[in-house]
C-alpha cells in the first residue's frame, strides 16, 4: 500500500467531509480510493472500446408508441448473447422504465445501447458500463453431478 498527502483548501475539505458523511464513508482514504477507481473506469470506457464490460441500459418509453414494445423485444432477442436480464417498471398509465443488465464486449454493448436509445419514443436513455476482466475457471463439482471432471466456466471481476 502506498501513501500520499493531499492538500485541500478549507471550503473544499468541508464539502468533501459532507460527502463522506452523506455516503457513510468511514474515512477519507476509502472515499478517495472509490473516486479514483470511478474516474479511471470512466476514462477507460470513454477512450477504449476494447475489452469486456458488465452494465445496465436504462430508458423510459411510452408503451402507447405504435409497436414500440414489440420492436424493443425484437431488438433484445437479437442481442440475447449480451442480455442477462430485463426489469420493467410501469411508471404510470402511459410510461414504462426498463433496465437491461448486460455483459459482453464493450464495443457491442455500446452499439446495442445506442441502437435502443435512438428509437422513436425512447426518452431518458442511459448506459452504465463497468470494465471487467474475464477469466476461465475450473472447479470440481459439489456432489450434484456424477462427473468427476472439473467444470469450466467464466468468472468476471472489475478491472480496477
Amino acid at each position: 500500500m502506498q501513501r500520499f498527502t493531499v492538500s485541500l483548501d478549507d471550503d473544499l475539505a468541508e464539502l468533501f467531509d459532507q460527502f463522506l458523511h452523506r455516503f457513510s464513508y468511514n474515512n477519507r482514504s476509502e472515499a478517495i480510493r472509490d473516486l479514483i477507481r470511478k474516474k479511471l473506469e470512466t476514462d477507460e470506457l470513454e477512450h477504449s472500446l476494447d475489452g469486456h464490460s458488465v452494465g445496465t441500459i436504462t430508458y423510459v418509453y411510452s408503451h402507447k408508441e405504435r409497436e414500440l414494445a414489440t420492436r424493443l423485444a425484437r431488438i433484445q432477442h437479437q442481442h440475447h448473447d449480451v442480455l442477462v436480464s430485463t426489469l420493467q417498471v410501469h411508471l404510470d398509465h402511459d410510461h414504462c422504465l426498463e433496465t437491461l443488465v448486460t455483459r459482453g464486449p464493450t464495443k457491442e454493448l455500446r452499439a446495442f445501447s445506442e441502437h435502443l436509445i435512438a428509437k422513436p419514443g425512447i426518452r431518458h436513455g442511459q448506459i452504465y458500463l463497468l470494465p471487467v476482466v474475464y477469466e476461465v475457471a475450473s472447479h470440481s463439482h459439489n456432489g450434484l453431478s456424477t462427473s468427476h471432471e472439473p467444470h469450466q466456466h467464466v468468472h468476471t471481476h472489475p478491472a480496477t
